[in-house]
């Protein structure tokens, strides 16, 4: 897989995609990372990518000229371009799963008041993370990013996002590790058992559990 981001702080990025399970996921070929600076792209003789809006109102609205030159650059028939914005779709593993099967991502990071709500025609899709407003579309393409490259093939074992959180609706069973005793807090005996049908029923059991007392959305589904 290939993505490609386009923001106008590219800076940001450093550290996040050069640590862990990205950065081995990169190092092995599984996934190549690309930043890419708009502005480079502006006509403006100023490097200006942002106005005043019509109407009026506060803040600056990015232009259409640098983001449509740069995606126009990058895009080619496999590409999927996604706009990083609140009023998106919000994500969730579904998508996740349905996004790590892609060959090529372009994201696109909105940044102060907005953008030219003509951005929009040049996208496949949008997405939001959640029902609150960040100061620009960087940190959401790191989740989205780091969602995504860890259900690729062979980046982490399969057992291991398999029983993921919100797979079949519901969320994660607990885990325990040593020592078997921590300040009186004690692992359950069933995971002592060896047995493994018994412990396959007790993680289905608390999974079931938990969502109800903390996310019975999920069940409703």
């Amino acid at each position: 897989m290939k993505i490609d981001i386009l923001t106008l702080f590219p800076n940001m990025y450093q550290g996040i995609f050069d640590e862990s399970i990205i950065k081995r996921a990169i190092d092995e070929g599984k996934v190549e990372i690309n930043i890419h600076n708009f502005r480079d792209y502006t006509l403006d003789p100023h490097k200006k990518v942002d106005d005043t809006p019509y109407g009026g109102g506060a803040g600056m609205v990015l232009t259409c000229q640098p983001i449509f030159d740069c995606v126009k650059s990058l895009r080619n028939d496999d590409s999927i371009v996604i706009l990083m914005t609140p009023d998106g779709e919000v994500y969730k593993q579904k998508k996740a799963y349905e996004l790590s099967k892609k060959k090529h991502l372009i994201l696109i990071c909105g940044h102060y008041e907005g953008f030219d709500e003509r951005i929009r025609s040049i996208c496949d899709m949008e997405i939001s993370i959640g029902d609150y407003v960040l100061t620009g579309g960087e940190l959401a393409s790191m989740v989205l990013v780091d969602s995504i490259v860890r259900l690729m093939p062979g980046v982490i074992e399969e057992e291991s996002h398999v029983n993921d959180s919100f797979n079949n609706n519901l969320l994660d069973y607990p885990t325990y590790t040593k020592p078997r005793v921590y300040e009186g807090m004690e692992v359950p005996e069933v995971l002592l058992s060896g047995d493994h049908k018994k412990i396959e029923e007790y993680r289905r059991e608390m999974s079931l559990q938990r969502t109800k007392e903390r996310r019975p959305d999920l069940l409703e589904k």
